[in-house]
Protein backbone atom coordinates (compact mmCIF):
# COMPACT_ATOMS: atom_id res chain seq x y z
CA UNK A 1 0.00 0.00 0.00
CA UNK A 2 1.20 3.84 -0.82
CA UNK A 3 0.67 4.53 2.28
CA UNK A 4 2.58 2.58 4.42
CA UNK A 5 5.43 2.98 1.80
CA UNK A 6 4.97 6.74 2.61
CA UNK A 7 5.01 6.60 6.21
CA UNK A 8 7.95 4.18 6.03
CA UNK A 9 10.65 7.14 4.73
CA UNK A 10 8.85 10.29 7.01
CA UNK A 11 5.77 11.22 4.75
CA UNK A 12 2.73 10.84 7.13
CA UNK A 13 0.11 13.21 5.47
CA UNK A 14 -1.78 12.40 2.28
CA UNK A 15 -4.57 14.17 0.18
CA UNK A 16 -8.08 11.79 -1.13
CA UNK A 17 -9.12 12.85 -4.27
CA UNK A 18 -11.73 10.57 -5.65
CA UNK A 19 -12.92 8.87 -9.12
CA UNK A 20 -16.23 8.53 -9.14
CA UNK A 21 -18.10 5.81 -11.20
CA UNK A 22 -20.27 8.12 -14.10
CA UNK A 23 -23.47 6.56 -12.66
CA UNK A 24 -23.28 8.27 -9.29
CA UNK A 25 -22.70 11.63 -10.85
CA UNK A 26 -25.63 13.94 -10.99
CA UNK A 27 -26.03 17.58 -11.70
CA UNK A 28 -26.05 18.31 -8.10
CA UNK A 29 -23.23 16.04 -7.30
CA UNK A 30 -24.96 14.75 -4.03
CA UNK A 31 -22.77 12.01 -3.96
CA UNK A 32 -20.36 13.98 -2.38
CA UNK A 33 -22.00 13.70 0.86
CA UNK A 34 -22.70 10.47 1.29
CA UNK A 35 -21.62 8.95 4.24
CA UNK A 36 -20.40 5.25 2.80
CA UNK A 37 -19.10 6.66 -0.11
CA UNK A 38 -15.55 6.60 -1.54
CA UNK A 39 -14.10 9.05 0.12
CA UNK A 40 -15.51 8.68 3.64
CA UNK A 41 -15.18 4.54 3.50
CA UNK A 42 -11.29 5.25 2.57
CA UNK A 43 -10.58 7.55 5.42
CA UNK A 44 -11.95 5.37 7.95
CA UNK A 45 -10.27 2.50 6.13
CA UNK A 46 -7.28 4.33 6.68
CA UNK A 47 -7.81 5.31 10.42
CA UNK A 48 -8.45 2.07 11.08
CA UNK A 49 -4.74 0.70 9.82
CA UNK A 50 -3.16 4.06 10.11
CA UNK A 51 -4.37 5.92 13.15
CA UNK A 52 -1.90 8.82 13.48
CA UNK A 53 -1.85 9.31 9.50
CA UNK A 54 -3.06 13.11 8.97
CA UNK A 55 -5.45 13.29 6.25
CA UNK A 56 -6.58 16.16 3.61
CA UNK A 57 -9.84 16.00 1.77
CA UNK A 58 -10.51 17.33 -1.45
CA UNK A 59 -14.02 19.62 -0.86
CA UNK A 60 -15.23 19.95 -4.73
CA UNK A 61 -18.21 19.29 -6.45
CA UNK A 62 -16.87 18.23 -9.80
CA UNK A 63 -15.86 14.71 -9.50
CA UNK A 64 -19.50 13.73 -8.38
CA UNK A 65 -20.66 16.28 -10.80
CA UNK A 66 -22.52 15.22 -14.18
CA UNK A 67 -21.67 18.51 -15.96
CA UNK A 68 -17.79 18.46 -14.72
CA UNK A 69 -17.62 21.03 -12.99
CA UNK A 70 -16.95 22.95 -9.22
CA UNK A 71 -20.47 23.36 -8.69
CA UNK A 72 -23.93 23.53 -9.84
CA UNK A 73 -24.86 24.49 -12.70
CA UNK A 74 -27.91 26.52 -14.36
CA UNK A 75 -29.81 25.79 -17.72
CA UNK A 76 -27.85 28.58 -18.98
CA UNK A 77 -24.33 27.47 -17.90
CA UNK A 78 -24.01 29.84 -14.88
CA UNK A 79 -22.41 28.27 -11.49
CA UNK A 80 -24.92 28.65 -8.90
CA UNK A 81 -22.79 30.09 -5.79
CA UNK A 82 -24.96 30.15 -2.83
CA UNK A 83 -26.25 26.56 -4.03
CA UNK A 84 -23.16 25.16 -5.02
CA UNK A 85 -21.65 26.12 -1.28
CA UNK A 86 -24.91 24.41 0.59
CA UNK A 87 -23.67 20.76 -0.92
CA UNK A 88 -20.03 21.99 0.00
CA UNK A 89 -20.96 22.32 3.68
CA UNK A 90 -22.72 19.29 3.56
CA UNK A 91 -19.52 17.39 2.16
CA UNK A 92 -17.01 18.54 4.46
CA UNK A 93 -19.03 17.78 7.32
CA UNK A 94 -19.61 14.14 5.96
CA UNK A 95 -15.76 13.94 5.63
CA UNK A 96 -14.64 15.32 9.01
CA UNK A 97 -17.50 12.36 10.72
CA UNK A 98 -15.69 10.46 8.71
CA UNK A 99 -12.37 11.21 10.58
CA UNK A 100 -10.49 13.76 8.01
CA UNK A 101 -8.30 16.08 9.78
CA UNK A 102 -8.21 18.99 6.99
CA UNK A 103 -10.95 19.69 4.39
CA UNK A 104 -9.75 21.38 1.47
CA UNK A 105 -12.04 23.73 -0.42
CA UNK A 106 -10.88 23.62 -4.22
CA UNK A 107 -13.81 24.87 -6.01
CA UNK A 108 -13.66 28.53 -5.60
CA UNK A 109 -16.82 29.55 -4.33
CA UNK A 110 -17.30 33.35 -2.57
CA UNK A 111 -17.75 32.59 0.75
CA UNK A 112 -17.48 29.03 1.28
CA UNK A 113 -14.72 29.20 4.18
CA UNK A 114 -16.78 30.76 6.29
CA UNK A 115 -20.32 28.81 5.64
CA UNK A 116 -18.05 25.49 5.93
CA UNK A 117 -16.17 27.08 9.47
CA UNK A 118 -19.48 27.38 10.84
CA UNK A 119 -20.96 23.86 9.37
CA UNK A 120 -18.28 21.84 10.72
CA UNK A 121 -18.34 23.97 14.49
CA UNK A 122 -22.06 23.20 14.25
CA UNK A 123 -21.98 18.98 13.65
CA UNK A 124 -19.09 19.59 16.37
CA UNK A 125 -15.73 19.46 14.36
CA UNK A 126 -14.37 22.60 15.42
CA UNK A 127 -11.06 21.19 15.50
CA UNK A 128 -10.74 19.92 11.51
CA UNK A 129 -8.63 22.36 10.03
CA UNK A 130 -9.73 24.42 6.74
CA UNK A 131 -6.89 24.03 4.19
CA UNK A 132 -8.16 26.97 1.61
CA UNK A 133 -7.18 27.03 -2.15
CA UNK A 134 -6.84 30.71 -1.49
CA UNK A 135 -4.98 31.44 -5.31
CA UNK A 136 -6.48 28.60 -7.69
CA UNK A 137 -5.71 29.53 -11.65
CA UNK A 138 -7.66 28.69 -14.42
CA UNK A 139 -4.51 26.59 -15.55
CA UNK A 140 -3.26 24.29 -18.28
CA UNK A 141 -1.00 22.54 -15.84
CA UNK A 142 -3.79 20.39 -15.01
CA UNK A 143 -3.80 18.50 -18.09
CA UNK A 144 -3.36 15.24 -16.66
CA UNK A 145 -5.24 14.63 -13.38
CA UNK A 146 -8.37 15.82 -15.28
CA UNK A 147 -7.89 12.85 -17.57
CA UNK A 148 -6.94 10.25 -14.71
CA UNK A 149 -10.02 11.37 -13.43
CA UNK A 150 -12.37 12.19 -16.25
CA UNK A 151 -13.72 15.33 -14.68
CA UNK A 152 -13.07 17.75 -17.59
CA UNK A 153 -16.35 20.24 -17.96
CA UNK A 154 -18.77 18.95 -20.07
CA UNK A 155 -19.37 22.56 -21.64
CA UNK A 156 -17.11 25.56 -21.11
CA UNK A 157 -14.03 26.20 -18.58
CA UNK A 158 -13.24 26.92 -15.68
CA UNK A 159 -11.49 30.79 -15.88
CA UNK A 160 -13.76 33.70 -15.90
CA UNK A 161 -16.17 32.00 -13.97
CA UNK A 162 -14.50 30.69 -10.22
CA UNK A 163 -11.31 29.67 -11.00
CA UNK A 164 -8.64 32.90 -11.12
CA UNK A 165 -7.21 34.33 -14.58
CA UNK A 166 -3.73 33.69 -14.81
CA UNK A 167 -3.11 37.20 -15.84
CA UNK A 168 -4.69 38.52 -12.47
CA UNK A 169 -1.89 38.78 -9.43
CA UNK A 170 -3.56 41.17 -7.65
CA UNK A 171 -6.91 39.32 -6.98
CA UNK A 172 -4.42 36.69 -4.76
CA UNK A 173 -4.37 39.60 -1.82
CA UNK A 174 -8.15 39.99 -2.13
CA UNK A 175 -8.68 36.25 -1.97
CA UNK A 176 -5.78 36.18 1.18
CA UNK A 177 -7.92 38.57 3.10
CA UNK A 178 -11.52 37.04 2.69
CA UNK A 179 -10.33 33.60 3.79
CA UNK A 180 -8.23 34.99 6.63
CA UNK A 181 -11.50 36.30 7.95
CA UNK A 182 -13.59 33.38 7.01
CA UNK A 183 -11.60 31.31 9.26
CA UNK A 184 -9.30 29.18 7.15
CA UNK A 185 -6.27 27.70 9.05
CA UNK A 186 -4.16 27.10 6.09
CA UNK A 187 -4.20 29.44 2.26
CA UNK A 188 -2.68 26.81 -0.83
CA UNK A 189 -1.83 28.48 -3.80
CA UNK A 190 -2.49 26.07 -7.45
CA UNK A 191 -0.61 25.64 -9.49
CA UNK A 192 3.14 25.69 -8.07
CA UNK A 193 5.95 26.67 -10.20
CA UNK A 194 4.73 28.65 -12.68
CA UNK A 195 3.22 30.97 -9.39
CA UNK A 196 6.40 31.32 -7.41
CA UNK A 197 5.81 35.23 -7.18
CA UNK A 198 1.96 34.00 -5.58
CA UNK A 199 3.39 31.92 -2.91
CA UNK A 200 5.86 35.09 -1.99
CA UNK A 201 3.33 37.45 -2.40
CA UNK A 202 1.09 35.68 -0.03
CA UNK A 203 3.81 34.91 2.60
CA UNK A 204 4.60 38.26 2.97
CA UNK A 205 1.26 39.20 3.37
CA UNK A 206 -0.46 36.62 5.17
CA UNK A 207 0.94 35.15 8.50
CA UNK A 208 -0.74 31.56 8.24
CA UNK A 209 0.64 28.08 6.57
CA UNK A 210 1.12 28.36 3.28
CA UNK A 211 0.57 25.16 0.76
CA UNK A 212 1.58 25.01 -2.57
CA UNK A 213 0.25 22.14 -5.13
CA UNK A 214 2.86 21.05 -7.27
CA UNK A 215 0.13 19.83 -9.85
CA UNK A 216 0.26 17.10 -12.19
CA UNK A 217 1.66 18.89 -15.49
CA UNK A 218 4.47 20.03 -13.41
CA UNK A 219 4.95 16.43 -12.27
CA UNK A 220 4.49 14.76 -15.67
CA UNK A 221 6.55 17.29 -17.78
CA UNK A 222 9.46 16.58 -14.89
CA UNK A 223 8.93 12.94 -15.26
CA UNK A 224 8.98 12.73 -19.36
CA UNK A 225 12.13 14.89 -19.49
CA UNK A 226 13.58 12.04 -17.29
CA UNK A 227 12.55 9.40 -19.27
CA UNK A 228 13.68 11.44 -22.84
CA UNK A 229 17.10 11.62 -20.99
CA UNK A 230 16.90 15.51 -21.17
CA UNK A 231 17.24 16.32 -17.46
CA UNK A 232 18.47 14.85 -14.48
CA UNK A 233 15.04 13.35 -13.18
CA UNK A 234 16.12 13.52 -9.68
CA UNK A 235 17.77 16.75 -9.64
CA UNK A 236 15.08 18.76 -11.17
CA UNK A 237 12.85 16.96 -8.69
CA UNK A 238 14.45 18.12 -5.68
CA UNK A 239 15.45 21.71 -6.96
CA UNK A 240 11.58 22.40 -7.74
CA UNK A 241 10.83 21.44 -4.66
CA UNK A 242 13.37 23.53 -3.01
CA UNK A 243 11.81 26.58 -5.22
CA UNK A 244 8.89 26.43 -3.72
CA UNK A 245 9.90 26.33 -0.24
CA UNK A 246 12.18 29.00 -1.15
CA UNK A 247 9.44 31.26 -2.15
CA UNK A 248 7.79 30.95 1.22
CA UNK A 249 5.89 27.34 1.24
CA UNK A 250 5.27 25.87 4.05
CA UNK A 251 3.64 22.46 2.87
CA UNK A 252 3.76 21.35 -0.36
CA UNK A 253 1.80 18.81 -1.82
CA UNK A 254 3.37 16.48 -4.76
CA UNK A 255 3.19 13.94 -6.52
CA UNK A 256 7.08 13.43 -6.04
CA UNK A 257 6.33 12.76 -2.24
CA UNK A 258 7.58 9.28 -2.14
CA UNK A 259 9.87 9.46 -4.60
CA UNK A 260 11.62 12.81 -3.19
CA UNK A 261 11.32 11.59 1.10
CA UNK A 262 13.27 8.63 -0.55
CA UNK A 263 16.12 10.70 -1.97
CA UNK A 264 16.03 12.57 1.28
CA UNK A 265 16.42 8.97 3.01
CA UNK A 266 19.30 8.26 0.75
CA UNK A 267 17.18 5.34 -0.61
CA UNK A 268 17.38 4.82 -4.34
CA UNK A 269 14.40 2.62 -5.10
Amino acid sequence: MQVAKARDVGVNSIVLFPKVPDALKTPTGDEAYNDYGLVPRTIRMLKDKFPGLVIYTDVALDPYSSDGHDGIVREDGVIMNDETVHQLCKQAVAQARAGADVVSPSDMMDGRVGAIRGALDDAGFQHVLIMSYTAKYASSFYGPFREALDSNPRFGGKNGSYQMNPANYREALVEVHEDESEGADILLVKPGLPYLHIIRQIRDNSPLPIAAYQVSGEYSMIKAGGILKMIDEEKVMMESLLCLRRAGADIILTYFALQAARCLCGEKR
